[in-house]
């Protein structure tokens, strides 16, 4: 079957660019994964790590954790691509088909950026198969498959949306006359502009949550495994996380003329962060006792605040942040794994202040003022 004119166009535009911007990550992560090995172990070497990835739970949420890192990259690519004036055409000529067409040329442009993920998941998948594997296989398939799907829905919402930018907003107009807080702006703008990503955050989270639990059954009363789903929930929000940076930097830079003390600034995005895991605080305190669910929301707010805070010491750059994220995902894994999930909490949030306090007013946008 004859690919669509609109798939060969994406493909074209982002497919093929954002292999274009990322080869040195690519080929970076290609070394690592086969030239760092001796040529006689390579494959065995791999079916270890396949057959590990189908078999430990564990495994499969620390790469599933770098996949997720890499999807978020693809997300910030195309999205920004989208605003640029050159591909302004797509607005007009893309939305001549209905959603259908759209979604469905959208799911193959980010299958192909996907592309490396998926051929090495299916060879996963069939060594683990081949080890009679079935679940964890399984889950890996339906976790593709959603991401293909989330993220054509993401882009296809985008390219409507900014058809039509000058309506507004049912949650605009319910609260126009209500008094928003400082802290609630870049909570308006979620359920303004940021409805689709907050949703499919959402979804993840409960995935990730039910997917841990389930592999977890035997063990689900130990704390360290709540803190690994805590983590990956946090992981799972880096996208709105950086959103929010940005939201900062472009909508409330006014705010450094405000007579606002940098501790209450530190202190308003925990309250940002506290109002987007409502749905996760429901579900930490109907499962868990007062005391244990209060330590594990302070530890994935902490999290949260160590993630947002780093965007103040290297500006806008998505990917340092990637790779900051992967790498801090696997400090603090096994952290978690080591009890010292108590010991996040003050670490991350002192961390964090220090980034936020001695960057805050020298960072601005991309770059810093004294680069």
């Amino acid at each position: 079957m004859m690919r669509r004119p609109l798939t060969n166009v994406l493909l074209k535009v982002f497919a093929f660019g954002f292999y274009q911007v990322h080869a040195p990550i690519l080929f970076f992560v290609f070394f690592i994964l086969v030239g760092c090995v001796p040529g006689n172990m390579l494959i065995s070497y791999h079916e270890s790590l396949m057959t590990a990835m189908c078999s430990s739970p564990a495994m499969l949420m620390m790469v599933i954790g770098g996949w997720l890192l890499y999807i978020f990259k693809s997300w910030h690519y195309v999205s920004v691509q989208l605003l640029a004036p050159e591909k302004q055409f797509l607005f007009y000529s893309s939305n001549a088909l209905n959603s259908k067409e759209q979604l469905i040329s959208w799911c193959y442009m980010q299958a192909i950026i996907l592309s490396p993920i998926i051929i090495y998941a299916l060879m996963a998948i069939s060594v683990g198969v081949a080890h009679y594997y079935y679940v964890l296989p399984a889950i890996i398939l339906l976790f593709l498959a959603g991401m293909v799907w989330c993220s054509a829905l993401i882009y296809t919402r985008i390219i409507n949306r900014l058809v039509d930018g000058g309506r507004q907003s049912f949650m605009l107009k319910l609260s126009r006359k209500w008094r928003k807080p400082y802290f609630s702006l870049y909570i308006y703008h979620v359920f303004d502009k940021l409805k689709v990503q907050y949703f499919i955050t959402k979804g993840l989270s409960w995935l990730i949550i039910t997917g841990v639990f389930y592999l977890f059954a035997d063990v689900k009363s130990d704390i360290r495994v709540a803190g690994i789903a805590i983590l990956a929930v946090i992981t799972a929000h880096v996208v709105l996380i950086f959103e929010a940076r940005r939201f900062e930097e472009t909508r409330l830079s006014f705010s450094r003329n405000l007579p606002y003390s940098r501790l209450g600034l530190f202190l308003n995005f925990g309250g940002v962060y506290f109002f987007l895991l409502l749905p996760e605080c429901v579900w930490l305190f109907s499962r868990f006792n007062p005391f244990m669910a209060v330590e594990l929301l302070l530890a994935g707010l902490s999290i949260a605040m160590l993630f947002h805070s780093l965007l103040y010491w290297f500006g806008l750059n998505m990917d340092k942040y990637i790779q900051w994220m992967l790498g801090l995902f696997i400090v603090l894994f096994w952290v978690i794994m080591f009890h010292l999930l108590w010991a996040l909490i003050p670490l991350n949030l002192g961390v964090a202040y220090l980034f936020f306090y001695f960057n805050y007013y020298v960072c601005e946008g991309m770059v810093k003022k004294n680069e």
